[in-house]
């Protein structure tokens, strides 16, 4: 079958390879950026390619327990490497703002309370922070069950990233909309009453 085989595969890479892999599109953004390869604005470009990057990876770790629970697809192995890359992303996305755009810190503060989106967008960031410090096993094995209390905060960041792209989008665009439902989507199917439906419909 399709899915053993999916399985098998995955259980063969290693987990560094997948860190290394989600790793390369950093460097070559910024290479591109200095190098005209991202257009007339290059730091609003880079922003832009960060922040979306950051935004596939939250949703593509919010796949991997539906992919176990409804198709036996088991990424679990992956799902760390996933989730602190998503973090690493977002926090370039948020250095480039403002080290390369912002660059007066004067600014900073007026423009994370004026500006919604950026509000939005930040409290997605500080809900992500502590994820990324425990995400050690030193940190699992302290936290113990408070550990996956504490990780369901990244249902709330990964919605806020999604309202943040909507927000920040001017103008009708399907592409932001499609991220934010793709996500609505995902943190609904752990609710307990539609895991119910899910089941009995299995």
């Amino acid at each position: 079958m399709l899915v053993d085989r999916i399985n098998k595969g995955a259980r063969r890479v290693p987990s560094w390879l997948v860190y290394l892999l989600l790793a390369l599109p950093a460097p070559w953004l910024f290479y591109s950026g200095a190098t005209g390869g991202l257009g007339v604005e290059p730091i609003k470009a880079l922003e832009h390619e960060l922040g979306e990057l950051a935004l596939q990876l939250l949703i593509a770790g919010l796949c991997i327990t539906p992919l176990r629970r409804h198709a036996g697809v088991n990424l679990l192995k992956f799902r760390r490497a996933v989730g602190l890359m998503a973090f690493f992303y977002v926090a370039l996305h948020l250095l480039v703002w403002l080290l390369l755009d912002i660059q007066d810190p004067a600014r900073i503060w007026a423009d994370i309370v004026k500006r919604p989106y950026i509000t939005v967008g930040m409290a997605g960031f500080l809900l992500l922070l502590p994820l990324a410090l425990t995400s050690t096993n030193g940190a699992i094995r302290r936290l113990g069950k408070r550990w996956r209390q504490l990780h369901r905060l990244v249902y709330a960041a990964a919605l806020l990233g999604g309202l943040h792209f909507v927000m920040l989008a001017k103008g009708f665009q399907i592409e932001p909309l499609l991220y934010l439902g793709a996500t609505v989507v995902l943190v609904a199917l752990r609710l307990p009453a539609l895991q119910r439906r899910v089941a009995l419909r299995s």
